[in-house]
């Protein structure tokens, strides 16, 4: 950056001056955008200070006189480039906390620096000037947009700022309230939230407060203070080692005996120690909450001095709440101090009693249990576990919890006392209540992996978490399934062989206990997070038949259990097909649609049961064994009728569940019945739906239909209204099954000229290039979207409607579709090749003769060359030519693919280049891109229709002599194989094939084989 240059604008030219600017407004706009603090704002106040720069150097090439209002312009100009400077500087070096609380004066920064600069230059004495008009509206133009630009901190900073405003203001000292504040500063700033990355940010952070001082910045360096006092309570910014070195200092500057609170600490209202205090109009101080009180009950007196209050006066006296919270934290450290003694007296009550204590405190704030920590209480109470007296163990393993969920050095602590972790599992075997509190803990402590990977090897330890998971507790039973999956290095086997000992027991309940007991192995059933080796399990070994009587049971309780035993069942398809097996589809229909409207969750769950059970029927297996679900057309509409009475979640459900029975392989009766339904009338409509996952799956099951329906169905619904909201679902969609879906719907739509038309009117052909020549797009995008893509195009191709034709060579489609040739799929390939051929039919006749020259005219211009396969002019554009959009190689490699009907269509394709009149140019065509000897190959074809059409093409092109010698020996024999072929149904063929033979010179043209 150009170092600054003291200027008296008096004594140095105007020009000199305004290049000086010019240079120093260009190298700050460069160091701006390298910022990365604010990164978004400075490249704005970049912005603006290049264009400055360059308006100004070409003000610069003028005659300038210094005049008054230039040399404010100068003056202003060069103030604020010092400071945008300085900002820049400051901004790319400080530390980046520094900067993020700062951040409100940065952004006020940049905004008044945008503002001074517009403000220069609407000051400058253009009029006294040569310039142009354009310069003028320049200026005005960037003055302007200077003057509306708005510079904002983020939303995360702006909450960070209130979340320090509020800690400072009540003077947060909770431990958990400063983690959360510097994890949320470094992930606002993108730093690592590794304590060890935290505590140096910290460090650094601090050290701005010297730099801040010696500029004698007290305001700003009062408010770092304030937020290092925050900070300095979290657990990354302070070692275990300073915090204890600070603990001690202040527990060791303590009596040994609890102060009584000073008088002026009691509420004259309450009568009690004051928590917020506050000061009230007349002076006096009062509990916040008690004053409130009484100013409600419309007293308005000072209780004390029956003095008249301004009851909306009321300022918190932060000096006594302080030294309140002083005399608590001090007679806390005593307690705490005192009482680790009484914990190892022999007098069971006292024991329990300051174990009470303990607790209370623990629970109270973090930073006690920090203290209780320092205090060494962890192996002490340890220790305690192996205590006769069971409330004494059962509140020593509360305490541990508490402080084991604390921190992760707390849970390492507990688990490095001798044999700690020995003495919790033998809890595990205690009575129910001890054993509960044990579970928890390990649990707690499994969050570390330091102690989970030891905690397995506790002897007993995976035995005793087994028989837990047959508990009749639930939360005990899913808290011990919760801590084996924990325990990452068990076996999987042994995993699975543990869940499956806790399902038997519950199964055996759930099929023939009673009924309360039934319902509560339900319950947990259907709460518990099941594998799909447990789901199979489960169904294996008779569940569904308990499920589905309580499915049908009275009880609408029993009922709502079921079904969500059900869902979570019917999620695997093996499981779905069971399911059907064993009736379940009856009573599920009962629920949805007797019980359901008045229940929207139970009906939610019905459907995307049923949702599951659809899926199931798309197997093979469905196949094998008739798993119907939907079996007559009342269970069908029924069905149906509710997309039109239910919300998205049931809607979409419903429609999914018809989508896969479409799929299935009894899919075909489906579709027929939902057409019958008139279903696609309400299909139509849902194509507009607001809900994206409705709209989308509706376009899904409509598509569907239109595979196989009748064109009078979808005459009688498609409008042109209908037509535009599908080619805005394919313009607009980020689905991509709903973009091929839609693009799928417009293929398969009636090929009548008015729906054609209403096609082309709406830009259909622009919608489907945007689709084609989007190469940014995934390959799953490409195959789904392009094959129906590519197979819509053909309704625009046909050689009937020749305008239709020339709107697709004009959007530039005809070397698209050539593209696809080559590199689509075998459906994009064939229909590709179905659009050229279609194309292609009408060259010849769009085609333009050759002029015929004159003699004279001859020596001054070039003839025109021809198209060799129709001795005329041709175009891609003009006459759709595959030859000119040299479609011909990749036409000719796909009579070579494994795909019978891509070769059938390409073999279309190039025979259109024939004219069965004139056979001769097409065939040399053909033979000079050796299409003949792989039309020839193709004769040993086990497709007859394949074989049919090479024989037709063979008979034109073996009319040229050249090439009957030429390809006649390597046709012979396939040739004579399908003129020997048994079957009255081959007769066509086999007489083609001999009329061929007698081509060749092969047969006689009475032989036997006519």
């Amino acid at each position: 950056m150009a170092k600054d240059v003291i200027i008296s604008l008096s004594l140095v030219p105007a020009s000199e001056v305004l290049n000086h600017i010019v240079l120093g407004l260009f190298e700050t706009a460069q160091a701006a955008r390298e910022v990365l603090f604010q990164k978004e704002n400075f490249r704005r106040f970049s912005t603006y200070l290049e264009k400055t720069s360059a308006i100004l150097k070409e003000l610069a090439k003028q005659n300038l006189d210094h005049s008054e209002s230039l040399t404010t312009c100068l003056e202003i100009l060069d103030r604020e480039l010092k400071v945008a400077k300085r900002l820049v500087v400051e901004c790319s070096k400080r530390n980046k906390v520094y900067l993020l609380v700062n951040c409100r004066k940065i952004v006020n920064q940049l905004d008044r620096s945008t503002k001074e600069i517009s403000w220069a230059l609407s000051l400058f004495p253009l009029a006294s000037l040569d310039g142009s008009l354009s310069i003028n509206s320049q200026i005005d133009n960037l003055c302007k947009d200077m003057l509306e630009a708005e510079y904002r901190a983020a939303v995360a900073e702006e909450e960070i700022l209130a979340k320090i405003e509020l800690g400072i203001q009540e003077r947060n000292g909770a431990r958990s309230y400063a983690n959360d504040l510097l994890i949320q500063i470094a992930e606002a700033l993108g730093l690592s939230t590794e304590q060890s990355a935290l505590k140096k940010e910290y460090e650094e952070f601090k050290r701005e407060i010297e730099d801040t001082e010696q500029r004698k910045e007290q305001e700003a360096a009062l408010q770092m203070e304030q937020i290092i006092a925050l900070l300095e309570n979290a657990d990354a910014t302070t070692s275990a080692e300073e915090k204890e070195k600070k603990y001690y200092e202040r527990r060791n500057s303590l009596g040994s005996q609890p102060l009584q609170p000073l008088q002026g600490f009691y509420c004259s209202l309450t009568h009690e120690v004051m928590v917020d205090p506050v000061e009230t109009s007349s002076g006096q101080t009062f509990e916040r909450s008690a004053i409130e009180k009484w100013f409600v009950e419309g007293k308005n007196l000072c209780p004390l001095t029956n003095t008249p209050l301004d009851t909306s006066a009321l300022r918190s006296n932060r000096t006594l709440q302080q030294s309140i919270e002083e005399w608590r934290d001090r007679n806390t450290i005593i307690t705490i101090v005192s009482t680790k003694q009484k914990l190892q007296s022999n007098e069971e009550e006292e024991v329990l009693q300051s174990l009470s204590k303990v607790q209370e405190l623990c629970t109270e704030r973090d930073l006690h249990r920090e203290w209780v920590t320092m205090e060494d209480y962890i192996p002490v109470l340890i220790g305690l576990l192996s205590a006769k007296n069971r409330e004494i163990r059962k509140r020593a393993l509360s305490i541990l919890s508490i402080l084991a969920k604390d921190t992760e050095e707390n849970k390492e602590k507990i688990a490095n006392v001798d044999n700690a972790l020995g003495s919790i599992v033998h809890s595990l075997a205690r009575q129910h209540e001890e054993s509960k509190l044990a579970l928890h803990l390990l649990l707690e402590l499994s969050a570390s992996d330091t102690v989970r990977d030891s905690m397995g090897n506790i002897q007993g330890c995976i035995l005793l978490l087994a028989t837990m998971l047959k508990s009749d507790d639930n939360q005990n039973a899913r808290e011990a399934q919760e801590l084996l999956e924990n325990l990452s290095f068990l076996d999987q086997n042994v995993k699975q062989m543990v869940k499956a000992n806790y399902f038997k027991p519950l199964l055996k309940h759930l099929c023939s206990g009673p009924e309360d007991i039934r319902m509560s192995m339900a319950e947990t059933l259907a709460e518990t997070e099941l594998t799909d080796h447990s789901k199979l399990l489960i169904v294996k070994d008779g569940a569904l038949g308990p499920l589905i009587q309580m499915l049908s049971h009275s009880d609408l309780e029993m009922k709502k259990v079921a079904v969500k035993c059900l869902l979570q069942l019917s999620k695997l398809p093996e499981n779905g097909l069971q399911m059907i097996r064993e009736g379940v589809v009856g009573p599920l229909f009962e629920v949805l649609y007797r019980h359901s409207l008045q229940l929207p969750a139970l009906r939610e769950q019905v459907a995307a049961t049923v949702m599951h059970l659809s899926i199931s029927t798309t197997s093979q297996e469905s196949n094998e064994e008739r798993a119907l679900l939907l079996e007559s057309e009342e269970d069908c509409f029924k069905l149906f009728s509710l997309i039109s009475l239910t919300g998205p979640d049931v809607q979409q459900n419903i429609l999914k569940s018809f989508e896969a029975l479409c799929q299935s392989p009894f899919g075909l009766d489906i579709r027929m019945k939902l057409r019958q339904l008139s279903a696609v009338q309400v299909l139509v409509q849902l194509c507009e739906a607001n809900h994206h996952a409705v709209r989308a799956n509706a376009v899904k099951l409509f598509y569907l239909l239109t595979k196989d329906g009748d064109d009078d169905t979808f005459l009688e619904h498609v409008s042109q209204r209908c037509i535009e909201a599908l080619l805005g679902i394919i313009e607009t969609s980020n689905d991509v099954e709903e973009i091929a879906a839609a693009l799928g719907i417009v293929d398969n739509l009636p090929k009548s000229s008015e729906m054609t038309q209403w096609l082309l009117d709406a830009e259909t052909l622009r919608i489907i290039y945007m689709c084609l020549a989007d190469g940014n797009r995934d390959a799953s995008y490409k195959r789904q979207v392009v094959e129906n893509a590519v197979g819509t195009l053909c309704r625009f191709t046909v050689s009937t409607n020749q305008e239709w034709q020339r709107s697709v060579a004009e959007a530039g489609l005809i070397k698209v579709l050539v593209q696809f040739l080559a590199s689509g799929t075998a459906f994009t390939k064939q229909k590709a090749a179905i659009a050229l051929q279609q194309l292609s039919e009408s060259s010849k006749s769009l085609s333009k003769p050759v002029k015929k020259f004159r003699i004279f005219q001859c020596c001054i211009s070039a003839s025109e060359a021809s198209c060799p396969a129709h001795l005329r002019i041709c175009g891609v554009e003009s006459s759709f030519c595959i030859l000119e959009a040299n479609a011909v190689e990749p036409l000719v490699k796909m009579l070579g693919e494994q795909d019978v009907e891509t070769c059938e269509a390409s073999l279309d394709a190039l025979m259109t280049l024939i004219d069965p009149q004139k056979p001769q140019a097409g065939s040399r065509v053909l033979d000079k891109a050796n299409a003949i000897a792989a039309i020839i190959k193709l004769l040993s074809s086990n497709s007859e229709r394949l074989q049919g059409k090479c024989l037709k093409s063979l008979e034109m092109i073996f009319q040229l002599d050249e090439l009957k010698q030429k390809y006649g020996s390597s046709a012979q024999m396939p040739l004579v194989d399908i003129a020997q072929k048994k079957g009255s149904d081959l007769k066509e063929i086999k007489s083609l094939a001999a009329k061929i033979l007698v081509q060749l010179g092969v047969l006689g043209a009475q032989s036997s084989f006519f």
